[in-house]
């Protein structure tokens, strides 16, 4: 019977790479809180009854307001799709404030680019643990992809019961699984960022056309072409829906595209991370 080779999956004890733990109940909690936010932000400063020459007495949850003094009570009458989008736009401030501390603690200490140079370095020169003590100086992601394909590359060294490309395999292995670990977490609650470059627009037309409604139905009521004055006005408070939304489309999309951008290096820092490490072994330990 022709004898069998060892396979890693049998030789190797199973990935040292462990979950990270990380709460996520931002995802749900933020936008509960900046819709209410943006209400009260409408009701209260928009809507402030000193900020108009006819304020309503009765106050409530929509209190019927008019001639604003000032521009910022003009928007309270741009109707309730305002509060929605003032709490896309708190929104948008708030994941853009959350990712960019996020990516920035991914993007390590220092240069990507110089941390993958001297792990090289330190790889040519068969010194594994100042490789694994420069992971622990950078202390990003693509470090820490890197510092668990460096161990499962030390144990390859003193391992007997394979050959080289089974080791290499192995090592390939553990970073891949490392990989699937860091992405998420730098991807997560970009969802939010993209939606709203694209929900953002949607719901303020939507305000624009209501108010739209309201503007031409109060024209009509009161008989006419003779109140066109009243129709500006109704008008120009629709169309503050329309610039509160571009707006905050706008900011998301930028913010988006800003993040998108520094994950991509970081995600190619953990490819090149990945091939050093094979080539590396490849090369020296046959």
């Amino acid at each position: 019977m022709a004898e069998t080779k060892p396979t890693a999956s049998a030789s190797v004890k199973a990935t040292s790479v462990q979950p990270k733990k990380s709460g996520n109940s931002i995802s749900w909690i933020a936008p509960v809180v900046c819709i209410i936010a943006g209400y009260l932000i409408w009701r209260f400063v928009f809507g402030a009854a000193s900020g108009f020459a006819e304020p309503d007495p009765a106050g409530g949850f929509w209190p019927k307001h008019h001639k604003p003094l000032g521009a910022l009570n003009g928007i309270y009458e741009g109707g309730i799709i305002v509060p929605l989008l003032v709490g896309m736009l708190l929104m948008v401030f708030v994941f853009s404030i959350e990712r960019f501390l996020t990516i920035q603690k991914a993007l390590g200490s220092g240069s990507i680019s110089d941390f993958i140079r001297k792990v090289q370095y330190h790889l040519a020169n068969r010194n594994v643990d100042a490789a694994l003590s420069e992971c622990d100086k950078q202390r990003g992601s693509v470090a820490n992809v890197m510092k668990a394909g460096l161990r499962r590359y030390k144990e390859m060294i003193n391992e007997s019961g394979l050959d080289t490309e089974q080791k290499v395999l192995s090592i390939q292995k553990e970073v891949e699984e490392a990989t699937a670990l860091e992405l998420p977490m730098l991807q997560k609650n970009l969802v939010f960022l993209s939606t709203i470059t694209s929900v953002g627009t949607l719901v303020a037309l939507l305000g624009t056309v209501m108010g739209m409604i309201r503007a031409f139905a109060g024209l009509g009521a009161e008989g006419g072409g003779s109140d066109t004055n009243a129709l500006a006005i109704g008008i120009s408070e629709a169309l503050y829906n329309t610039a509160i939304g571009i707006g905050t489309s706008a900011l998301a999309l930028v913010m988006y595209n800003v993040f998108t951008t520094k994950i991509d290096s970081i995600t190619y820092g953990i490819d090149e991370s990945g091939f050093t490490l094979t080539q590396s072994f490849g090369s020296l330990y046959k």
